[in-house]
């Protein structure tokens, strides 16, 4: 007769035990006796072996389950034989003998929101426990009825490696021995309403290459050995708001292609990219979403495994490589981070245990209409406490040196993308969503605490108060925000004829009134060139000469604007075609003469700009900027300085933005002295006219622009022109 209940039985064999390890394994049955419990749903026979004896268990069910009394009641080390019905046989050690793993204080910590390493604990970690090695399994989904882990390893069976819960915490856990790295794995969600999820793992740090989903068993710990130190050392005591920043936005799928239109792979885009941003003198690069996503049209911005570099381009050692290779030739990686949303493919995150988990039940607040997608609840502090950990885990695991943060204004307001009706106000009746600013204000206070140097960006196209302002002076606590604002003014008054510019300088001029509200980065990024929107050298009007000056016009002023600068890949060398995902951009086109000389370009420009203090060191404060005259809309001239700190250098900008040279054209200067042409849009190896200046201008007595001091210049078509103060 078995021991167990017919209730019992019936709940181990069709998997609806909520904690299988009352049952399972060898367990005290009375002060005399031990009871030994299998399920293994294709064996035959079932055998206990240990050092005094081997045992043959009673099969109590059809479907595999075994049990037998032993006498003793001392619990001692074993293992499990079983044979088939073809004869074949195994051995191995029971997962349902060991304790558990996960510690009260990690689940304490979890539940509160706090655990900034649970990436740690939770998901899939090979290790050694008593000389067994194996890995342990663990997630969190504290409505499941049931959960187990399922591989390749028990044949996808959601019987065999039924989990344990840990009290009140919602962590569910197994150790599984002889499961090894490259063993494939899911979590079978059996919900309170009978309803079977297959789940990949929140935390898993490696995955099948799309459009399969299972999560890897990878160990990445170990797995790559840095040579950056140096880079990161001197990374601690780096202020980049007082550093150059010129980012070159990268979408790793489309920079370029190997034949049949294949991707690079990590090593192979480490190799070449380095070269050339070093080549083209840029000082970051900043990747689209690199975390693994299904869908490649999505850019990775419909991410599935936030702990896990897509496997679309290797293996996470490889990315690893990436990154290192980068800071030995110093150049800072920067990734887009995507806390805002996640998408509803149904092996990932969405309804995880069958309830809204990661997100609210109510589609006011848990869903972007606009976007087919989930909104996280930041007000769940193990939802809090998944983000919070993956930020850092990035910037531990992987060095990476900034984040990114996507769509910040998504999360900042409840309406935001609603109608009315379609939100629901805050408890004090606003539109701010209090839960995400808190959490936002945890991350840049974590992220900054745990790894100086590093930098956090805000996507924010509102006008919310204090983005970059620090936490504890009441702000968000970013270190920049994209200028979204000068970003639509600037491109839309390029677009203009110049015939029309007189009539819009304010969309030039206007940037200034708040550039120094917060710490801005100039951005011109891929959303700027893709459905619809056209390449930046389309969006200039004029036959094709005066595109090409228009753009270098453009990248001039854009350099010389308060303010850090990203363009798009693709920029440098004026693709003329729209962003295309699926293609390597146009590198051909370099063998075209205006093509090849606007990368020189904006290689001289980066040069120059990393070079001058006074276009970076004080971007965001008002003593780094001084107009000189945006009054001559007539002429569509405007022309402004800027200086370093302490005034140890002074440049003076002007720009011309119609196709007419202007001869004899006076602007105030801030002191007596030698203006030294440092740079000019025009001249000829850069495709221009070769309408020049003398190298060195000299200062007049008569005042101009309320200065005492002016010069007298030969304003080139479509141009701008750098002049560094001289003292002579």
């Amino acid at each position: 007769m078995p021991i167990l209940t017919e209730q019992e039985i019936n709940m181990l064999v069709n998997a609806e035990c909520h904690d299988p390890f009352i049952y399972l394994g060898l367990r005290e049955l009375d002060k005399e006796n031990l009871v030994i419990r299998v399920l293994q749903p294709f064996a035959k026979e079932a055998y206990l072996i240990s050092k005094n004896a081997t045992v043959k268990l009673d099969k109590i069910h059809e479907t595999g389950l075994f049990e037998k009394k032993i006498p003793g009641s001392q619990i001692f080390e074993y293992e499990i034989k079983c044979t088939d019905y073809n004869g074949n046989t195994w051995t191995y050690k029971d997962p349902y003998s060991f304790l558990p793993v996960i510690s009260e204080y990690d689940r304490y910590l979890f539940n509160e929101g706090n655990h900034y390493k649970i990436y740690e604990k939770l998901g899939a970690h090979p290790m050694k426990i008593n000389g067994i090695e194996g890995v342990l399994f663990s997630t969190w989904a504290p409505n499941a009825k049931r959960v187990s882990v399922v591989g390749n390893f028990n044949n996808w069976d959601g019987r065999i490696h039924q989990m344990r819960v840990l009290g009140q915490s919602g962590i569910w856990e197994i150790f599984v021995p002889g499961v090894v790295e490259g063993d494939l794995y899911k979590f079978e969600i059996k919900t309170k309403n009978g309803d079977l999820l297959l789940k990949t793992d929140p935390y898993g740090t490696y995955f099948e290459v799309r459009p399969k989903t299972a999560a890897i068993v990878y160990d990445i710990q170990n797995k790559y050995t840095w040579n950056d130190s140096k880079w990161m050392e001197e990374r601690k005591n780096k202020n980049w708001i007082k550093e150059p920043m010129s980012i070159y936005e990268v979408h790793l799928g489309s920079w370029a292609r190997k034949d049949e239109n294949q991707f690079l792979n990590y090593k192979e885009l480490a190799e070449k990219l380095s070269a050339y941003l070093k080549e083209n003198h840029f000082t970051h690069i900043e990747l689209l979403p690199v975390s693994e996503h299904p869908l490649d049209i999505s850019w990775g911005y419909q991410v599935t495994g936030y702990y896990a570099p897509t496997s679309r381009f290797g293996k996470p050692e490889e990315f690893m490589y990436f990154v290192d290779k980068m800071h030995q030739e110093g150049i800072g990686v920067i990734v887009d981070w995507v806390p805002g949303h996640f998408p509803k493919d149904a092996h990932a995150l969405g309804r995880f245990d069958g309830t809204a988990l990661y997100e609210h039940l109510d589609s006011r607040l848990g869903e972007h209409k606009d976007w087919g997608t989930y909104i996280f609840n930041y007000g769940r502090t193990e939802v809090k406490n998944f983000l919070l950990a993956n930020a850092l885990f990035w910037l531990d695991k992987y060095h990476i040196d900034g984040l990114r943060v996507d769509a910040v204004a998504s999360m900042l307001y409840l309406d935001y993308s609603r109608q009315d009706g379609e939100w629901i106000p805050n408890k004090y009746g606003g539109r701010e969503n209090l839960e995400a600013i808190d959490f936002i204000k945890q991350l840049n206070t974590v992220t900054y605490q745990y790894f100086p140097g590093i930098v956090t960006i805000a996507e924010e196209s509102t006008a919310f108060p204090g983005v970059t302002t620090p936490v504890h002076e009441g702000g968000l606590g970013f270190a920049f925000k994209w200028n979204m604002g000068w970003m639509n003014d600037t491109l839309r008054y390029f677009s203009k004829d110049p015939i029309f510019r007189k009539y819009h300088q304010n969309d030039l001029t206007f940037s200034l009134v708040y550039a120094f509200s917060e710490n801005f980065i100039l951005s011109i990024s891929h959303d700027e060139v893709v459905h619809g929107k056209r390449s930046l050298l389309e969006k200039m009007p004029g036959d094709d000469w005066q595109k090409f000056a228009n753009l270098r016009l453009f990248y001039s002023y854009m350099y010389a604007h308060p303010g850090k600068n990203l363009l798009f890949m693709g920029s440098e060398i004026a693709q003329r075609k729209e962003w295309d995902c699926s293609n390597s951009l146009d590198w051909h086109l370099l063998q075209y003469e205006p093509h090849k000389k606007t990368q020189l370009f904006l290689k001289d420009l980066n040069i120059l700009y990393k070079n001058h203090p006074a276009l970076f060191e004080i971007d965001h404060r008002y003593e780094g900027f001084e107009w000189i005259d945006f009054n001559d809309a007539d002429n569509s001239v405007i022309s402004f300085i800027r200086k370093s700190e302490n005034e140890d250098e002074i440049i003076v900008c002007v720009f011309n933005f119609t196709p007419v040279p202007r001869d004899n054209y006076r602007i105030g200067v801030p002191k007596k002295g030698v203006y030294q042409e440092i740079l000019n849009t025009d001249w000829t190896q850069y495709y221009g006219s070769g309408v020049d200046n003398p190298k060195e201008v000299y200062s007049q007595d008569i005042p101009m622009h309320g200065r005492e001091q002016s010069i007298i210049l030969t304003l080139p078509p479509l141009g701008g022109l750098y002049f560094k103060f001289l003292i002579k």
